[in-house]
C-alpha cells in the first residue's frame, strides 16, 4: 500500500480573520483513495484481487481504514462522498464495507460528518450533476489553483472546498448554480461556525439541509 502527496496552493484567510476551519474531503475507494484538505492532497493505494481469501479482503480493508484515518486527524468536519449505487462489479462489496467502516469509525470519533452525493460534487465542481472526472478535475486546478495528481484527489479537494463554503469561508467564488449543490448534501446536526473574531469558535445547529 503506497501514498502519494500533493502540496497544493491554499487560499490566505482575510485579514483580521481567525483561524479556517480545518476541513478534510474523503474520496474514499479501494484501489485510490483520495484525502484532501485546503493547501494538500493525498492519494492513498491499496492492490487487491477478485478472489483473494477473507481474512485477506478483511486485512486490506482494515489497513486501509487505518490509514485514511491516520490522514484525516481530528478536523472540525469530514466530508465523505455517498455511495455510487449504480456502481456494479466484484469490488462493489467490499467497497461498501470500507465506506461503513471509515464513516463509522469517524462517528466513533465523534467528527462531524457530511455526506455528499457524487452528484452534489460534480455540480459545485463544474455546474453539472453528470459532470464527468475529468472535468471535474479541470476545474479543480482552474479555480483554486491545485494541482491535484489525479480525479480521487480532485474529488476530494472539491468536498473540502464544500465544507468551507458551508461553514462560510469558502476557498473560492462559485456560481450561483454551482453553490446550489450544498442543498442537496446530508449535513450533520452540528457544524462548526467560521469565527468572528481570531481565537472565537461556536458552534450551531443545522435545523434544515441547506
Amino acid at each position: 500500500m503506497t501514498a502519494s502527496l500533493r502540496l497544493v496552493s491554499a487560499t490566505a484567510p482575510a485579514a483580521g480573520a481567525g483561524p479556517a476551519p480545518r476541513v478534510i474531503g474523503l474520496d474514499l475507494s479501494l484501489r485510490a483513495t483520495g484525502v484532501a484538505a485546503p493547501g494538500w492532497a493525498r492519494t492513498i493505494r491499496s492492490a487487491g484481487r477478485i478472489d483473494d481469501r477473507a481474512t485477506v479482503r478483511r486485512s486490506r480493508l482494515r489497513s486501509l481504514l487505518a490509514e485514511i484515518l491516520l490522514a484525516t486527524g481530528r478536523p472540525e468536519l469530514v466530508l465523505v462522498e455517498g455511495p455510487s449505487y449504480g456502481s456494479r462489479g466484484a469490488g462493489t462489496w467490499d467497497r461498501a464495507g470500507l465506506w461503513w467502516l471509515v464513516v463509522d469509525a469517524l462517528h466513533a470519533r465523534d467528527l462531524p460528518v457530511a455526506i455528499v452525493p457524487p452528484s452534489c460534487r460534480a455540480l459545485y465542481a463544474a455546474g453539472r450533476g453528470n459532470a464527468p472526472k475529468e472535468d471535474v478535475l479541470a476545474a479543480v486546478r482552474e479555480r483554486y489553483g491545485a494541482q491535484v495528481a489525479d480525479d480521487n484527489q480532485a474529488d476530494a479537494y472539491v468536498l473540502a472546498a464544500m465544507g468551507r463554503h458551508r461553514l462560510g469561508a469558502p476557498l473560492a467564488l462559485v456560481p450561483a448554480g454551482h453553490a446550489r449543490a450544498l442543498t442537496g448534501v446530508q449535513w450533520p446536526d452540528l457544524l462548526p461556525e467560521a469565527p468572528a473574531t481570531p481565537g472565537r469558535r461556536t458552534t450551531r445547529r443545522v435545523v434544515e439541509a441547506g
